[in-house]
């Protein structure tokens, strides 16, 4: 049973809606594509080209990591399957369907807080674009499968040339059983049905299943990967951004070792907060603690080693960590930054080396089968030579669409990351920008603290 949303929990759940405007500011000015997360945002504002620049390298490095990992099991001709931990309203699952013309790019199964799926799942059900694209990639799956047939019977050269479609049905059944229930909404049936409970915070389709679990019940986060239809020896990407690090140490590492345990073919990629000891470090820490959002668990990982060891003893066969800042010069082609660098001006040098330099990914590995070999998946390896994301559209904010603007009251622009670059209030007749000071500036001098954990692109 889940137990109830107390504390610190609501305050995390809170930095879920700062964030998703972030990640439509940054996907409106033409850094990357999303066409969904519009849905979840009641109110969109332009942040600053700071903030922005900062959501596009967190979420270009992540993408490609998924990307790579996908691509490397197609090629092995297994399904691929990614676990999203504290997924908030992340989108990716629908983006890469959409961009892959309605065929599911991977069965997907994100869980968070029920207090979340449920406004997610209620959103899903709302929105003809979300439903129906759902919808859409069950048909497409069911249709890949030969008829009476599960996964093993599928031709090889269809499996080798869908592999996101050819098998996403098998254990459908599974997923299905586990919606029905009153107060569930279904389209669809058999193995291309879709039901949608947003009372519960529960969807479940044959490649996409969002389910409510807290992370501190492993017996809850175990049935709901056996309710999605994963299957523990197939290729697995599991997903967690700026999550752990808001749980106590005791409370985290079983997650780690749960997920080292259960699935041998499998990488873990984490996104969270590091160097809380130096100057910038111990202010992120206080203004996340003063917000109500403490990193109880930054203490036991505070370096890229430390999250190395702590994967390797939850299990895991093999680890790497690397600082966003590195990633960002090393990991993403230069191509892609230099069309990122270019929609912007952007003269927040200092401040963006630093943000950087205090956030990392952390990359565990089991490869029992050779599936997700490091030749193929991970910071050394090449991006995909045909990626599975769209090019991003357009700029569709013009200058006019700054954030805070008028009034004189300042908003607190939240990087997701923990940090604020905070509009002064009551600076001259409009609204000051705070950047740079604004980042160190403790609380009530003039500046709004915002920032939290960003669940991607969920928070």
């Amino acid at each position: 049973m889940l137990r109830n949303v107390e504390g610190s929990d609501v305050q995390v759940q809170g930095t879920n809606d700062d964030a998703q405007v972030s990640k439509l500011s940054c996907s409106r000015m033409g850094y990357f594509r999303d066409e969904f997360i519009q849905f979840f945002v009641r109110r969109a504002s332009r942040r600053s080209p700071l903030i922005n620049r900062g959501y596009y390298s967190r979420h270009a490095a992540l993408r490609q990591l998924l990307e790579q990992f996908i691509t490397a099991a197609r090629a092995a001709g297994k399904q691929p399957q990614v676990l999203v931990l504290g997924a908030g309203f992340d989108t990716t699952w629908f983006q890469l369907a959409k961009d892959a013309g309605g065929r599911p790019p991977y069965r997907c199964l994100e869980v968070d807080f029920k207090e979340v799926t449920q406004r997610k799942a209620a959103i899903i059900a709302k929105e003809p674009a979300l439903h129906g694209l759902l919808q859409q990639a069950a048909v497409a799956a069911a249709a890949a499968e030969p008829a009476g047939a599960g996964e093993e019977a599928a031709a090889p050269e269809t499996a080798a040339a869908q592999p996101e479609a050819a098998s996403c049905s098998a254990g459908a059944g599974k997923a299905a059983a586990a919606a029905d229930g009153s107060g569930s909404s279904s389209s669809g049936s058999g193995a291309g049905a879709v039901h949608i409970d947003a009372a519960a915070g529960s969807v479940h389709s044959p490649c996409y299943s969002l389910a409510p679990v807290d992370l501190r019940d492993l017996g809850a986060l175990e049935a709901a990967a056996a309710a999605a239809g994963f299957d523990t020896q197939a290729p697995t990407y599991i997903l967690s951004e700026c999550v752990l690090v808001y749980m106590d140490p005791a409370q985290s590492s079983p997650v780690v070792g749960w997920a080292g345990r259960t699935f041998p073919n499998a990488l873990m990629a984490i996104y969270e907060q590091i160097r809380p000891d130096d100057a910038f470090g111990r202010q992120m820490v206080c203004n996340l603690a003063e917000r109500g959002c403490p990193l109880k668990g930054l203490p036991a990982t505070p370096t890229l080693q430390a999250h190395c060891d702590r994967l390797t003893a939850g299990g895991w066969a093999a680890a790497d960590a690397r600082s966003m800042d590195s990633l960002y010069r090393t990991f993403l082609p230069h191509e892609e930054r230099q069309r990122a660098e270019r929609l912007e001006i952007f003269d927040e040098l200092e401040e963006w080396h630093m943000i950087q330099e205090h956030y990392c990914i952390a990359l565990a590995r089991n490869d029992r089968d050779g599936l997700v070999p490091p030749s193929a998946v991970g910071f050394d390896a090449p991006a995909p030579a045909h990626r599975l994301s769209l090019p991003a559209l357009p700029p569709q904010m013009g200058p006019g669409a700054t954030a805070g603007a008028g009034a004189g009251a300042g908003a607190g622009l939240s990087l997701g990351l923990g940090l604020s670059l905070g509009q002064g209030r009551g600076v001259g007749a409009g609204a000051g920008a705070g950047l740079g000071a604004g980042l160190m500036r403790p609380s009530g001098t003039g500046g709004v603290m915002g920032g939290g954990r960003v669940l991607p692109n969920a928070d």
